[in-house]
């Protein structure tokens, strides 16, 4: 069996700064340059699926771009009651999202998607969140500190959200928008090697 590879040239086909945090946490040297894709749901499309479908176009559409590099590309939902909650449109609407999940439990799902040589490799880790029951004035707080507003579900489990958080059951960089795990495993799959450290190109 071949051994794996040393990781090439790594971009981050996201905005995100929790993205960046984290693939830096784990030592993935990377460049950021966000896919400019449609991420509206399709008619009749489940959850799982969706997002799914959103990490490999952003993973594709760069790879395509860049062909020497291996693409990671992401995407994250909050679901309740079979309803996708992406990014709230302004400040009523994320405190609607937020009343929603009050003293409930829902799922999050998030894709990850590595393509690298033609080929896509994804998969999507689901996690329950049960939130603490919150009042009015307590939603209207959180919501005004802004960090909902570029959230899926409008919250951040790593920021301020971390206090409205009861428990969860899943992992949590998957909740925060890049589950790292199920990143390496992808990256095995397209014969890249992690070895536990910094990683930089070869």
């Amino acid at each position: 069996m071949r051994p794996p590879a040393a990781l090439p040239r790594v971009i981050l086909a996201s905005q995100s700064p929790r993205r960046r945090e984290l693939l830096t946490l784990i030592g993935i040297a990377h460049e950021v340059r966000p896919a400019d894709v449609d991420e509206s749901v399709h008619q009749d499309e489940a959850p799982v699926p969706h997002c799914e479908r959103l990490a490999r176009a952003k993973a594709h559409t760069l790879a395509v771009q860049h062909p020497d590099a291996v693409v990671i590309g992401s995407d994250t939902i909050v679901v309740i009651d079979g309803d996708i909650l992406g990014k709230p449109r302004d400040r009523d609407d994320a405190i609607a999202m937020v009343t929603r999940l009050s003293g409930r439990t829902h799922t999050v799902f998030t894709a990850v998607a590595v393509a690298h040589g033609g080929e896509t490799q994804s998969g999507v880790e689901s996690v329950s969140v049960t939130f603490r029951a919150l009042d009015a004035a307590q939603i209207a707080a959180y919501v005004d500190t802004g960090e909902p507003m570029d959230k899926a579900g409008a919250y951040g489990i790593q920021g301020f959200g971390a206090t409205i958080v009861e428990r969860i059951d899943g992992d949590y960089f998957a909740v925060m928008g890049l589950p790292l795990g199920r990143l390496i495993g992808l990256l095995r799959a397209l014969g890249f090697g992690y070895a536990f450290g910094p990683v930089t190109r070869s």
